[in-house]
């Protein structure tokens, strides 16, 4: 099940292919990221993707979905049915489907023949210390190097980027909290004691010892 509270969606554009299949329908093939490219800015920091971020969810075989739009009833594919191929190359994270025999299916192929769909994007969790943020420039970067994988998508609209942004903002709290250096206790000890030796004094001086 989706873990929305810490769901994550990237938007990259994409060079889709649609080709014809033996069986007369369409077959689907797009990038749902691409590697070592840097985003725009995603509300506060710079993210790019490493070239092992998918490489445990492809090993680990998770149930991935392809979607339009990231509609759970818009189903394209499946990674566990076989109608969802994920790959890794020097591009990024290769997807191909063939797109069902539905209305759905016929008409995003037909939208992005057109060129009226040109962007992709996936939805992720990040593993633990699966990010390394760098914050020793005017805007932080955070590399993605581990992910668990929910879903790819081609999208109309890039997604919205206040949407998810707290979550990465929070991870780099985090970072910066382990980065900074530990507070220094004071030793009140020598003060005490000096303290104590200067009331001892006085109370002697106005006694007149």
């Amino acid at each position: 099940m989706v873990d929305t509270v810490r769901r994550e969606v990237r938007t990259a554009d994409s060079d889709f292919d649609v080709r014809s299949a033996e069986d007369g329908g369409n077959v689907l093939v797009g990038y749902a990221a691409k590697f070592n490219t840097r985003s725009q800015n995603l509300g506060g920091f710079i993210e790019t993707i490493a070239p092992s971020a998918f490489t445990n969810s492809l090993s680990r075989g998770l149930d991935v979905r392809a979607l339009f739009n990231h509609d759970p009833n818009l189903v394209l594919g499946r990674s566990t049915a076989g109608t969802l191929t994920l790959s890794q190359d020097q591009i990024g994270l290769r997807y191909r489907v063939p797109l069902p025999n539905t209305t759905a299916g016929r008409d995003l192929a037909e939208s992005l023949r057109r060129g009226d769909i040109t962007q992709s994007s996936f939805s992720f969790e990040v593993d633990p210390d699966g990010d390394d943020w760098d914050d020793d420039n005017d805007m932080p970067i955070r590399t993605l190097r581990s992910v668990s994988l929910f879903d790819v998508s081609p999208v109309t609209y890039p997604a919205y980027l206040d949407t998810n942004s707290g979550i990465a903002q929070r991870s780099l709290a985090n970072a910066r909290a382990m980065k900074r250096p530990p507070i220094p206790v004071r030793d009140f000890t020598a003060e005490i004691e000096s303290d104590y030796a200067t009331r001892v004094a006085l109370i002697r001086l106005m006694e007149g010892n």
